[in-house]
């Protein structure tokens, strides 16, 4: 039995030692995390035809279409993302110079996003100024939301809107990083050329 131990165990550390050794290839490394590719169109524009109370630059990707749900307001919409499954809802409320339903409207958005407080990993607000002056508050929900993005913006007296990004899908939001990115830009574009009318 040492007999067959001994010449067992070099031949061993031999096989052991050839085994460690490099090949052609050079070292194995496991391979880097891969995200599905994703080719997106450039970002082109065109001007909102619909007649609403508020105008602005929309994808020439993208199509229009009225808000369906039983709430909707006459003025909301859908700008829609048909290669990307992805939606803007914009919400419309007319103020009257009425500051309690400002305050109320600016309530419910916070609500909003904060319904996604679940299954956030952080959510930050950021007050942004468009190139056109107008102020807006932006929210970032970070994590497997289905609303990555949502704002608001006002002119105080008249006019109230509230617009948030949405993916109805089930992958996650790494996997859609670029096309979240994609229409942030499209979003970011919205409030840039936002007229009230």
């Amino acid at each position: 039995m040492k007999f067959c131990l001994r010449t067992f165990l070099p031949i061993l550390s031999f096989c052991f030692l050839i085994s460690c050794s490099r090949t052609k290839e050079g070292n194995y490394v496991p391979k880097p995390k891969g995200y599905n590719r994703i080719d997106l169109p450039v970002h082109l524009y065109r001007p909102l035809k619909e007649n609403h109370p508020y105008y602005f630059e929309v994808s020439r990707y993208a199509q229009v279409l009225p808000d369906t749900f039983a709430s909707a307001g006459r003025d909301w919409i859908f700008i829609h993302y048909p290669a990307f499954q992805a939606n803007i809802q914009l919400t419309y409320k007319p103020l009257n110079g009425n500051q309690r339903f400002l305050q109320e409207y600016i309530n419910d958005s916070y609500k909003l996003a904060g319904k996604h407080q679940i299954r956030a990993s952080s959510i930050q607000e950021q007050k942004v100024l468009s190139k056109s002056g107008r102020t807006a508050i932006l929210f970032k929900i970070e994590g497997d939301v289905p609303s990555p993005y949502q704002f608001y913006t006002t002119d105080s007296t008249r006019h109230f809107i509230r617009g948030a990004i949405y993916f109805p899908t089930a992958i996650k939001n790494d996997s859609l990083a670029p096309v979240i990115e994609y229409v942030r830009e499209d979003m970011v574009r919205l409030l840039n050329t936002l007229k009230w009318r």
